[in-house]
């Protein structure tokens, strides 16, 4: 893993140094809820990363264990990234921001519903969802 200086020892700021910007954070989003795991699948996300911001976070990222890059074994193209069991771990933090967005922003439908299951049962749901990553 690439040392990064820390600006402290607060657990908080040395974890947002690794996962803590937005494009990072969307990318986490995109494998974990989005199913895309290509180069070419990120950069077609609605919030329009520039190529060279996309770069240097799958690399962050990758020299941080929170993904991985896959080789393609056809060959048909350079690969793919998956969320490692660090990114997975990442899941209860992701749904408690889309608990407190959806308090007070306007949230589309589909998010509305899947956060409707999330009440019902959120333990259950983040150990489902867990599983369902681990196989990928």
């Amino acid at each position: 893993m690439k040392m990064m200086k820390k600006r402290s020892n607060c657990p908080i700021s040395c974890s947002l140094d690794i996962w803590g910007d937005k494009w990072s954070l969307l990318i986490i989003r995109d494998l974990m809820f989005s199913k895309k795991c290509r180069y070419t699948d990120f950069l077609k996300s609605e919030e329009g990363i520039a190529t060279n911001i996309l770069a240097a976070r799958l690399q962050s990222l990758e020299e941080n264990r929170i993904i991985e890059k896959i080789d393609d074994l056809e060959g048909k193209s350079k690969g793919f990234y998956k969320l490692t069991q660090m990114g997975i771990d990442l899941l209860p933090i992701l749904i408690e921001i889309d608990l407190w967005s959806e308090k007070y922003f306007p949230i589309p439908d589909d998010i509305k519903t899947i956060l409707i299951e999330v009440k019902k049962d959120k333990a259950g749901f983040i150990d489902k969802t867990i599983m369902e990553l681990e196989k990928e």
